[in-house]
């Protein structure tokens, strides 16, 4: 017998995420359950996929953010037209013998109706709630909020902890939910704790910055590869080689660490020159054979960050 804690329907799951709304996307076919490839993947599919789930609009989408799992690979691709109701509903291509490179397996966030906005970053910004189907920042007259409810938010998002939580002024009123900060604090059901009060209007708002801010950083090789495997690469001995650690952009600057478990450990750091880092290695022996890391840093909102290894 097994167990699921996990965003679910018939056809479509999230699976090993830290909310209903988050995880690894499994399709169901033929009673069986399937990865999906990070490319097979766009915006239409991922808006039908958190509609199905009941949750909200699509966030985080990355490749082995939740792990590579076990579940085979489907072999059809969705081609969603992004207004259906549930993946069923959307027509699908055949793609007989594919395979998903390693770190592609596709893990997906998406909002619950809750979501930060004005930052590079979904895991920093203004927080919003969709609450009677209307988006609305969450007003902070009295400044309640602190690190404690900050946090409820970002693990929600799937994003950590809260590193910052601050009371924002608009320059007019407008339109604010008023959220129990005692309730957050206490229930993972963040939409629960929404007043009844409809119009209610005020400058105020919650910035929060969460400590997951950073996406996970992409590992390649080139250069001396002698052949490609599922788990890695092969290169000739006394070759040289490169290493380019790269992330998608969010924040200028900031530097890449390269880290290995080899025989002869590395642990190597140059600056981010267009969000990437290329790092050659030369001569490289039988020592040098085992796992290469790249972990992104940067200082932004006065913190130093740095993103989960690649």
């Amino acid at each position: 017998m097994s167990v699921c804690c996990c965003g679910s329907t018939d056809s479509v799951r999230l699976v090993h995420g830290s909310s209903l709304c988050s995880g690894r996307l499994e399709v169901r076919s033929n009673q069986s359950w399937f990865s999906v490839c990070e490319e097979d993947l766009d915006l239409n599919d991922t808006q039908v996929v958190c509609r199905e789930l009941g949750c909200g609009a699509p966030g985080l989408l990355q490749g082995a953010l939740y792990g590579e799992g076990e579940a085979p690979v489907w072999t059809s691709e969705l081609q969603c037209e992004g207004n259906e109701s549930a993946v069923l509903d959307c027509r699908r291509s055949s793609s007989a013998g594919k395979t998903c490179s390693p770190g592609t397996a596709v893990g997906l966030t998406c909002s619950g109706g809750v979501r930060m906005v004005g930052q590079p970053s979904h895991c920093a910004g203004t927080l919003e709630i969709q609450h009677q189907g209307q988006w609305r920042p969450v007003q902070d007259y009295d400044g309640d909020w602190d690190l404690k409810s900050g946090s409820a938010v970002c693990q929600y998002l799937d994003c950590g902890s809260a590193v910052s939580v601050n009371r924002t002024d608009d320059s007019a009123d407008r339109r604010v939910w008023l959220v129990s900060v005692p309730c957050v604090k206490l229930t993972s059901g963040l939409r629960d704790c929404v007043g009844l009060y409809d119009s209610y209007t005020d400058s105020s708002g919650v910035e929060v910055v969460c400590s997951d801010l950073l996406p996970q950083p992409n590992i390649s090789l080139s250069d001396g590869v002698f052949g490609v495997y599922q788990q890695g690469f092969w290169v000739l001995v006394d070759s040289d080689f490169t290493i380019t650690c790269s992330v998608r952009p969010q924040y200028p600057g900031g530097s890449f660490q390269l880290i290995s478990d080899t025989k002869k450990p590395l642990n190597l750091t140059l600056p981010a020159v267009n969000h990437s880092a290329h790092f050659l290695l030369s001569s490289m022996g039988y020592a040098h054979r085992g796992n290469y890391t790249c972990v992104y840093h940067v200082d932004v909102y006065n913190h130093s960050f740095s993103s989960s290894q690649s």
